[in-house]
């Protein structure tokens, strides 16, 4: 790791902390500036520095931990994969929580790609000129669940199709805060990047605008759990089976969200921890602290049926509930 700094001038009051970074140091661009502070990596005063937007003040010495670059291409790693089909031309896997499936900032080492270019060494003959795996679909870093990768070119290409005409059927689990009403229903709603906050998704109110694009989510309710109030009869918690007729990025998180239902844990659309219910003893108080402690959201893809893009075979893969939503389910089913 490489240190930097830089001390503001009197021609410096004011100047973004990002730009002022860019100037003082060559070697850096203002977009690598920014991240850079934004990941923490710029001090001041033994203070970490995160905001970007700041003025800087003549006199001020920022310190700046440059990290170690990391290779151009993911590296293979010896990785467990819990694998659930595999043949010459794709691989289905179980991803487990807190695995990134492709490497990015703040997930260089560690992803499924590392892993799958262990796994499969000497087993790709390239995709686009390339021994990599073909990544076709992605699930988040804290979702659990099947996914499928290409081996091969056919593969890749043939995948991609379906996915693009939905001939894909994917059903998810889901355990949220409240319940949908209606308990069965579709959420056919667009999805954006949030104009308040660029690292959120949101639906697009307007349905004559062409903003965003085009989600829909089937969903219904296999349980629903407790009561929000005493005598209210509204379910205080639900075990939601989801089937996706498009891929977007956070779907079910954001459309369950929006008809006032989210994941339990869910760190980005949940808004508060837990969940609100009425009610009391111990099976009640454990129920609830296991919701208050749930770490991720609570998402699983549960299922993937598809037709093999070479064989022609019918391919159909089924992932068990990881530990942490299994142990979750049964506390909300004593309450």
């Amino acid at each position: 790791m490489n240190t930097l700094t830089a001390t503001a001038t009197d021609a410096d009051k004011g100047t973004r902390l990002d730009r002022f970074l860019s100037e003082a140091l060559p070697e850096l661009s203002r977009s690598r500036a920014k991240a850079l502070i934004k990941e923490g990596a710029v001090s001041l005063n033994g203070k970490t520095a995160d905001d970007p937007k700041a003025g800087v003040s003549p006199g001020d010495t920022y310190t700046l931990d440059m990290p170690d670059p990391v290779p151009a291409t993911p590296e293979p790693e010896d990785i467990p994969l819990d694998i659930l089909f595999e043949d010459e031309h794709l691989i289905l896997v179980n991803k487990p929580s807190g695995m990134a499936v492709h490497p990015a900032p703040g997930s260089w080492q560690g992803t499924l790609v590392n892993a799958l270019l262990h796994h499969c060494a000497g087993e790709l003959p390239g995709i686009g000129g390339v021994e990599r795996p073909g990544i076709v679909h992605r699930i988040d870093k804290g979702t659990t669940g099947v996914l499928v990768v290409a081996k091969t070119e056919p593969a890749h290409a043939g995948l991609s199709k379906l996915f693009k005409t939905h001939d894909i059927d994917r059903t998810y689990l889901a355990i949220t805060r409240g319940a949908p009403r209606p308990l069965v229903g579709t959420v056919d709603m667009r999805i954006a990047r949030s104009t308040s906050d660029r690292k959120k998704m949101a639906v697009i109110r307007d349905e004559e605008s062409e903003d965003g694009r085009h989600a829909v989510t089937h969903y219904k309710a296999k349980e629903t759990f407790g009561e929000l109030d005493k005598g209210v009869g509204l379910p205080a918690a639900a075990l939601i089976e989801c089937r996706l007729e498009t891929g977007r990025t956070h779907q079910i998180r954001v459309h369950l969200a929006h008809i006032g239902a989210p994941l339990i844990g869910d760190p980005t659309y949940g808004r508060q921890r837990g969940i609100k219910a009425y009610g009391s003893g111990e099976a009640f108080i454990d129920a609830t602290t296991r919701a208050r402690q749930f770490d991720r959201q609570a998402l699983h893809a549960a299922s993937l049926g598809f037709v093999h893009p070479v064989t022609g075979e019918d391919v159909f893969a089924e992932a068990p509930l990881p530990p942490d939503m299994d142990g979750l389910l049964s506390a909300l089913r004593k309450i």
